[in-house]
């Protein structure tokens, strides 16, 4: 098992999507440690809060998917859900090191390997939240090597607010005047979904200072296309 290489990337930075999900199970610390030994920029990620305050990593609202799982993850406790066992990419459990892991497992890995963290934040946080989860990963020594991406744009005025020096991402399924608007005047790059994205849209962007990711492509003709229209970075699941 391996990556597919990129090898006409060019100047564009890759992210490994959920760490390197095409080979390992997704979000685990065996999926970031598999994208920190190759050659990514970047390994994205998904934040949640748990409902003791503290920060988790998962992509859906429950394990039901990864490990058969259906706790409500706002509705758990970190310790309750840390005794969740993932499934491997073969279905079994019989692997100990699949597990939820923490905001600080992850912030580590990263460090370790040198990696951009990606991290997008789940949901809805109270701002207070976001900022001690800012305050967490800067304690790691960290912070000037982490984007924050988000669906829910108030988290992204909320880090701002505070960290106006924060390196953020707009995270957009769609994407028309009055996102490209916003993402301008408010000086947040884009990440946009990579079967969406024109060169309209990019050149827009671009001209206005605003990098763009596109997200999550995972043949070589789409990355070759999303590099005909001028893309900054490329996430995806297995291309490298």
């Amino acid at each position: 098992m391996d990556t597919i290489k990129f090898e006409n990337k060019g100047n564009i930075k890759m992210i490994a999507h959920r760490g390197v999900s095409g080979l390992e199970r997704e979000n685990t610390c065996a999926a970031f440690v598999a994208a920190g030994v190759k050659s990514y920029y970047g390994v994205e990620t998904d934040v949640h809060l748990t409902k003791d305050g503290k920060f988790i990593i998962g992509h859906d609202h429950t394990f039901q998917r990864v490990a058969g799982v259906d706790t409500v993850i706002e509705e758990s406790t970190f310790e309750a859900l840390r005794k969740i066992r993932i499934m491997d990419t073969d279905g079994s459990k019989a692997r100990s090191d699949l597990f939820p892991p923490s905001l600080e497992e992850y912030i580590r890995i990263c460090k370790k390997y040198e990696k951009q963290s990606i991290l997008e934040i789940k949901g809805v946080f109270p701002k207070e939240k976001i900022w001690e989860m800012v305050e967490e990963i800067k304690a790691l020594g960290w912070y000037h090597r982490t984007t924050f991406i988000s669906f829910g744009i108030d988290n992204l005025v909320a880090l701002r607010e505070k960290y106006p020096d924060s390196d953020v991402q707009c995270l957009f399924e769609t994407c028309d005047e009055k996102e490209i608007r916003f993402m301008i005047e408010n000086q947040m790059d884009a990440d946009l979904c990579g079967y969406c994205v024109t060169p309209e849209k990019v050149q827009r962007l671009h001209e206005n200072g605003r990098k763009v990711n596109v997200w999550t492509l995972d043949s070589i003709e789409h990355a070759e296309m999303a590099k005909s229209f001028g893309v900054d970075f490329i996430t995806s699941n297995i291309l490298e």
